[in-house]
């Protein structure tokens, strides 16, 4: 059975033993240390993972505009993707040390490419070692390069201009990922002007996960998402944060949940708030 969000620690240590196992990526890293997530990797990892590097593989060059994440020409990310080996039908798992914080982001990236069968390590590395099972310390060798192609897309994405339009118009509820202080634009350490776009909502990422680190059961994130949107149709919903990043683990949180269809805005907060003219709001929602 193909995993599409979630896959659990037990469950991708039995895959890893099949004839053809998973690829799994490991997607570890720290906004504040780009190194960090490189050294956590080589100290011990899933055995087999290859590690990608946020702002090497999942980003592309920032030119101050764009954000501080700017997704990478598709057709270059499918390319980077194939020479590390994924094929069209082949299982691919992402994990991270931050409880899924960038693992969804490839989770993200890959579906945008069209690849459906890409799962989250439910709990990342942390849940991997509690469950009992062994890490490596050995970079993998080299893959055959894959097949992988791009296909229709199964994500759907906003521009800046969307985003704009959407202040005035309200058609969709923009859901903000980041931390509740940095949403009322207090506390802003990241991006040069602090504050939120007009309009939207704040749904700490974090708040998908139990005090295990895990995802909350499906029910209850259902029900989470549904208060804060009101009831909400999926494809009501546009997602965004600092930098295109920690959105993704609400879609993945909603996608778990049976709330198929929200959309993200990948350049998010630092792309938004470095245009001319942009509106700006603080305080609460």
């Amino acid at each position: 059975m193909p995993y599409q969000t979630l896959i659990s620690a037990d469950q991708l240590a039995t895959e890893l033993t099949a004839d053809t196992p998973p690829l799994v990526f490991d997607c570890s890293f720290e906004l504040t240390d780009a190194d960090a997530g490189r050294r956590a990797y080589e100290a011990g990892h899933v055995p087999g993972a290859r590690y990608l590097h946020l702002d090497e593989v999942l980003s592309a060059a920032k030119t101050g505009l764009n954000g501080r994440h700017p997704l990478p020409a598709l057709d270059t990310f499918v390319e980077h993707v194939a020479a590390l080996g994924v094929d069209n039908a082949r299982q691919v798992v992402a994990c991270d040390n931050a409880g899924g914080m960038f693992a969804a982001r490839l989770w993200w990236m890959l579906r945008w490419a069209g690849h459906a069968d890409v799962a989250v390590l439910d709990g990342g590395i942390a849940a991997w070692k509690a469950d009992g099972h062994p890490v490596s310390t050995d970079t993998p060798a080299a893959a055959p390069k894959g097949d992988f192609s791009r296909r229709q897309a199964l994500v759907q994405t906003w521009g800046y201009e969307d985003i704009k339009a959407n202040i005035d118009h309200a058609q969709r509820l923009v859901l903000d990922a980041r931390a509740p202080d940095r949403f009322r634009g207090e506390n802003e350490t990241l991006d040069k002007i602090g504050g939120h776009i007009p309009g939207a909502r704040n749904r700490l990422f974090k708040d998908n996960l139990g005090a295990d680190g895990r995802f909350k059961p499906a029910d209850q994130l259902r029900r989470e998402f549904d208060a804060i949107s009101g009831g909400r149709a999926a494809g009501d919903i546009v997602h965004q944060c600092g930098s295109g990043v920690t959105a993704c683990h609400n879609l993945l949180a909603m996608e778990a949940a049976g709330l198929h269809g929200a959309a993200l805005y990948p350049g998010s907060w630092s792309e938004y708030s470095a245009q001319p003219g942009a509106l700006v709001a603080t305080g609460e929602a």
